[in-house]
């Protein structure tokens, strides 16, 4: 993966929506003494016909596309697309706007030093648990703070994703998010975007009786190098899926493309434009509406 001394990474500007809620669910902070939730979906999935090309995929190797500029996707690209019956979306700068926890960071008084660590982690330079440890350990923030922080900094969603997604569901696709971020900062997004609980692949805070702050269950396999793939691995093994693509913006979520994983992957650069993740995606999107048109 390519370093951070290797990487320019270009903030974009983008509009964007808060949303405001009151039919938003309670968040489930944990406490130690509860038992983990790891997310893992067993339901069968429901019968689904998919284009021929979805039959027999390998994963598409940025290289073997045959587009030298890969904002113009090649027709084998686009057939992928149309043809997923299920697509994975990153959180953090992909679907919302900006990064989770540097935001709860910014919130609990430490943004500028955590925000430096994760240019480096989504830049490929550090192996994510150590920059995700390192994180928290600089503002180590309370039960108390993140339901502050909740109620005070609601999601604000990326322009396009709620029509994305509405037209993903009604071509039947099924949709997940899948995070290096936390459940307690996603499962708001999730709601407004009617994706299920049980689609949610992401890290958990853990707090002990007093509400302090203990860590992050290490067991997610989303709080390591590696994870997201490995979610996605686990995701199209119990559901079979014959075409799965993976959009986001970073390092790690272009590593959800290998075997039997994701066989696409689409780099929403539409907040920030990591040049060393585009240059290895299949396609590069500025815009969601770019996703939106190729499937009508």
């Amino acid at each position: 993966m390519e370093g951070l001394v290797n990487s320019r990474i270009i903030p974009i500007r983008a509009s964007c929506r808060r949303h405001y809620s009151v039919f938003l669910p309670t968040f489930s902070l944990q406490l130690r003494n509860k038992n983990l939730n790891k997310g893992q979906v067993w339901m069968m999935r429901r019968p689904k016909s998919l284009d021929s090309i979805a039959a027999s995929i390998q994963p598409l190797d940025a290289s073997t596309t045959g587009n030298i500029d890969n904002r113009q996707p090649s027709k084998e690209v686009l057939e992928l697309w149309r043809s997923a019956d299920a697509v994975c979306f990153d959180v953090d700068s992909t679907v919302c706007v900006d990064e989770g926890i540097d935001e709860l960071a910014e919130f609990c008084g430490a943004g500028k030093a955590v925000a430096e660590w994760t240019a480096r982690a989504m830049g490929g330079s550090v192996p994510f648990e150590e920059a995700l440890s390192a994180r928290l350990s600089l503002f180590k923030p309370s039960l108390a703070q993140v339901q502050n922080f909740l109620n005070k900094r609601p999601p604000r969603i990326s322009p396009g994703i709620e029509e994305l997604v509405k037209k993903l569901k009604a071509r039947n696709t099924d949709v997940y998010l899948i995070s290096g971020g936390f459940r307690q900062m996603i499962n708001p997004v999730a709601s407004i975007l009617g994706i299920p609980q049980e689609n949610i692949f992401a890290n958990q805070l853990l707090f002990g009786s007093s509400g302090e702050f203990l860590g992050f269950d290490a067991n997610e396999p989303t709080s390591r190098s590696g994870g997201k793939a490995t979610a996605v691995q686990q995701i199209r093994k119990v559901k079979g899926y014959k075409a799965l693509v993976m959009i986001g913006d970073g390092a790690t979520d272009l590593e959800a493309r290998k075997p039997g994983g994701a066989n696409l992957f689409i780099c929403y650069a539409g907040v920030q434009h990591r040049e060393s993740v585009a240059a290895k995606a299949n396609w590069l999107v500025f815009s969601f509406t770019d996703l939106i048109t190729a499937l009508e």
